[in-house]
């Protein structure tokens, strides 16, 4: 299989695997029992969270461990604003965020608060001056994600938050899902009061991330229970998952000029052969300014989901856009948002390398890829809007 999704999800570095054995096994105990065993989970988990913290240049009782993304999203936007009701109600995001944040807003709305989505452009970037525009008095919270899960393109976070900063007291929070492991991340660079991010898009395991909350941020805990994460997130700790993310964040910061070079020559040879190949082919989100592993197109006359059938009887792993929306035959919120036609949008495809990608993985897919467009054109085409 020639594996394209690392957008998706990523395999699991053996490393990481080495790293999280023993608390799959033998160290099997409860980080909040008081004997030994118990212990050396709460050892496991105290070092980990400052493997994670010099990751993102905070103190480490800054870093909140969560079961991922989603997670870490919900946390931020129902946190900040179940604490902070009283002070304001609206709330401000964009777009082309993650179902997370979005659902999670829609879910603000129907409890009385007010949401403004601003829009993006054709490469999917928010201007800031739309942002300077949309904040209130009463504006407790801007969450615009760092970088684009469907498209690739990077935000420029800290013009953003800048512009927050200027106008108001608002939190600003950044779902850097995408972005950790790829590019650098520093809190104090980017700015942000609160970031969330998922192990498993960077080589770690699944069900584990955690939420950054800066000193001094007021969030309201959602999973109520125990008095774990210093009484903000209840629940046994998973030790063998935060001991994985923090070994995959620690690889990510070591191999991250070398992997970074790695990918950018992929994904590039992979653009330029789409776009030389396929005739009608379009390449979505900012062409400079975009994720080093990432690719995203659109191809007029094709639907994705077919194309994506066709990629996978070859052996090729794809997507359609985000994988925690696979499944749904409506176009992507994201590729409407950039101004497309319904028509249009549903024939995107996400191509996204990882660090075990080679040449010969972009050799084959090139070959394959431009015969599967021309075929599903002639079989099942769908008219251009």
């Amino acid at each position: 299989m020639v594996y394209l999704d690392h957008s998706a999800t990523t395999p699991l570095d053996p490393e990481v695997l080495q790293a999280m054995m023993p608390y799959l096994s033998e160290e099997f105990g409860n980080a909040s029992s008081v004997y030994g065993l118990g212990q050396r989970a709460r050892q496991a988990i105290d070092q980990a969270r400052d493997d994670v913290a010099a990751f993102y240049g905070v103190a480490a009782k800054e870093v909140i461990f969560t079961s991922g993304g989603t997670e870490g999203d919900n946390f931020a936007l129902q946190g900040i604003a179940r604490r902070n009701g009283n002070r304001g109600r609206h709330v401000i995001t964009s777009a082309v965020e993650h179902d997370a944040v979005l659902r999670s807003a829609e879910a603000l709305e129907r409890d009385g608060f007010e949401v403004t989505r601003l829009p993006v452009d054709r490469l999917g970037v928010v201007d800031p001056q739309a942002l300077r525009q949309a904040l209130r008095p009463d504006t407790i919270l801007v969450s615009i994600m760092h970088a684009n899960n469907e498209i690739g393109t990077i935000q420029p976070i800290r013009d953003l938050v800048g512009v927050t900063r200027e106008a108001s007291d608002a939190y600003f929070h950044t779902d850097a899902v995408q972005s950790t492991g790829k590019i650098p991340i520093a809190i104090e660079d980017l700015g942000v009061d609160l970031l969330s991010m998922s192990a498993h898009k960077l080589h770690g395991p699944k069900g584990v991330g955690c939420l950054v909350v800066r000193s001094g941020v007021r969030l309201e805990p959602q999973m109520l229970g125990g008095g774990h994460e210093r009484n903000r997130r209840a629940g046994t700790e998973n030790v063998a998952g935060i001991v994985g993310l923090a070994k995959a964040v620690s690889i990510a910061r070591r191999d991250m000029d070398a992997n970074t070079a790695h990918l950018i020559r992929l994904r590039d040879r992979l653009i330029a052969g789409v776009l030389a190949q396929i005739p009608r082919a379009e390449l979505t989100g900012h062409p400079q300014r975009r994720l080093p592993h990432h690719a995203s197109f659109l191809f007029e006359g094709v639907e994705g989901e077919s194309l994506l059938l066709q990629l996978d009887m070859n052996g090729i792993a794809a997507s359609s856009g985000s994988a925690c929306t696979s499944g749904s035959l409506e176009p992507s919120h994201v590729i409407l948002s950039l101004g497309y036609a319904r028509d249009r949008a549903l024939g995107s495809l996400r191509l996204s390398v990882g660090k075990g990608n080679t040449d010969a993985d972009i050799d084959f897919v090139l070959e394959c890829l431009p015969q599967m467009v021309a075929r599903l054109r002639v079989m099942t085409p769908i008219s251009a809007a």
